[in-house]
């Protein structure tokens, strides 16, 4: 399969949108994306001209992005590029880039974020660190042997 595969950080440029496509649900963002160069004759960091991507995220993945991404958020994201070009109705041909995402997230260079596990285990399965208690506490904590059968 050759296919164009991208990994790109950048910035939300608008909230994001979420439709129903043939039974799935796909939601849509814009990212801006930057590059920023160090020029060395003069030690200055200079901006490139900022890429504009459209970014759709499917099923879960898009689920997970609306309730997660808001407009101004730096993100990462990774899937495969696409290329669509066409005619304006000023006659004016235009390019566009979108990727069909595999992965999103926040750019955590830039900032924190929080993680909470959508279905699958309930929050109530996934094991708690153990505390600094008494090792008494720690044993109670501890599961039972198994008795293996021959």
């Amino acid at each position: 399969m050759n296919e164009s595969m991208v990994t790109f950080q950048g910035w939300l440029g608008a909230d994001v949108r979420s439709r129903q496509a043939g039974g799935a649900t796909v939601t849509s963002f814009r990212v801006a994306s930057t590059p920023r160069r160090l020029n060395r004759a003069s030690g200055e960091w200079r901006d490139g001209p900022t890429q504009w991507y459209t970014v759709n995220a499917w099923r879960a993945l898009g689920e997970h992005c609306a309730a997660s991404l808001r407009r101004g958020d730096p993100v990462v994201v990774h899937g495969r590029l696409t290329q669509s070009t066409w005619v304006s109705t000023d006659g004016v041909e235009m390019t566009s880039l979108e990727v069909d995402a595999s992965f999103v997230g926040h750019d955590l260079n830039r900032g924190t974020s929080e993680f909470s596990r959508a279905g699958g285990r309930a929050a109530a399965e996934v094991p708690a660190e153990p505390s600094a208690g008494s090792s008494a506490e720690l044993d109670e904590q501890a599961p039972e042997p198994q008795d293996q059968v021959a």
